[in-house]
């Protein structure tokens, strides 16, 4: 089978020097494994960290990604619940199964727990013709979600789904801002806000606003002004005077990080929810200690999550209430092209995805 490898780091960001399509050995099925081709697989950040090689070395030689979607083409004799010829798509997170933290139902907080894609290998991802998982670590499509949609929304829907309903625990009737809703955690947000009857202030670069309210936002902010949050503040007087409600945000939906953190503080209404995934701009947030203990403010981390909060995510995509929003699609050939693209965001709304062919 083919896949896209690289046997050497790029920390110069040069993809095109490293990135190569290669012939490698089909895998066989281990006990707990399925075996299933490759139809679509979406790109990632974590991809970019791993062909700079940080913050973590990756086994080398390596095949990246961890979102696929396919068709299973053989399973293992100790797979009892999928079965050759099923529409399947990944979960990569991988966890023992066995710790405390994983019977307790929080397999996003197992110490052993390894992103596939990311930390697995060698030559172990998404990005190749042919791929295998265990049985646990994958889910079936439901039948009115095709591969591409279903790959787009792999890790991505499954991230923003665990922020919002299983940290946040949103409920109907409050704001919320969904920072960087053009990305595709941002625009899983939306959706998931929306789902829950909330009021949405969406933010992004000026030439995405329309597409933000075309994904249900009902406001939209250009996050590169300086003074942003004034007119996010404003929107949500406007909304108090509707609705008798105190002004503000109840749950603030972040992974842009450094340069955005502290004026989120300040829109957080008494007792509010600030949820982060990540940190795109830097870590070296600066923090108003005042806008945290005074306001009872929750400051959560949210990573990942579980098979079940994924499986509920796509069983709403399979009703038509959640969409994927796809940027492009490109053939590996292209991929030194398609995660530039990733890297520097231009013109970039929604999920980027490959194929074999």
């Amino acid at each position: 089978m083919k896949g896209i490898v690289y046997e050497e780091y790029a920390p110069d960001d040069d993809f095109k020097k490293i990135l190569k399509v290669k012939d490698v050995d089909d895998p066989k099925p281990k006990p707990d494994e399925i075996i299933f081709t490759v139809k679509a697989a979406a790109l990632n950040y974590n991809d970019i960290w791993a062909m700079r090689g940080q913050p973590i070395p990756v086994p080398l030689p390596h095949i990246s990604g961890s979102d696929a979607a396919g068709d299973v083409i053989a399973v293992g004799e100790d797979v009892n619940n999928i079965k050759v010829g099923d529409r399947v798509v990944s979960h990569s997170n991988m966890s023992c199964r066995v710790c405390s933290a994983c019977t307790d139902g929080r397999e996003f907080d197992c110490e052993k727990r390894t992103i596939w894609g990311f930390q697995t290998g060698p030559l172990w991802g998404a990005f190749a013709e042919v791929t295998h998982l265990p049985e646990v670590n994958v889910l079936k499509i439901p039948e009115n979600v095709n591969y591409d949609e279903a790959a787009a929304a792999s890790m991505t829907l499954l991230t923003s789904w665990h922020m919002l309903v299983g940290r946040a625990k949103i409920r109907p009737g409050q704001t919320v801002l969904i920072m960087g809703g053009g990305s595709g955690v941002g625009s899983f947000g939306i959706q998931i806000a929306k789902l829950y009857n909330c009021t949405v202030i969406a933010t992004a670069s000026p030439d995405k606003l329309d597409k933000l309210k075309e994904l249900g936002a009902d406001y939209a902010v250009d996050h590169r002004k300086e003074d942003w949050h004034k007119e996010v503040r404003g929107i949500t007087k406007e909304i108090a005077k509707k609705t008798g409600v105190s002004p503000g945000i109840d749950v603030s939906f972040d992974h842009i990080g450094q340069t955005h953190w502290n004026k989120q503080l300040t829109l957080l209404k008494f007792g509010a929810t600030l949820v982060s995934c990540g940190a795109t701009t830097g870590y070296d947030a600066k923090i108003d200690l005042r806008h945290v203990f005074f306001k009872g403010t929750n400051i959560l981390g949210s990573t990942q999550g579980t098979r079940a909060e994924l499986e509920q995510g796509l069983y709403w995509m399979g009703r038509g209430k959640i969409k994927s929003a796809i940027d492009s699609v490109h053939p590996f050939e292209n991929a030194a092209e398609a995660h530039t693209k990733m890297l520097t965001g231009k013109g970039l709304f929604g999920k980027i995805l490959m194929k074999p062919e």
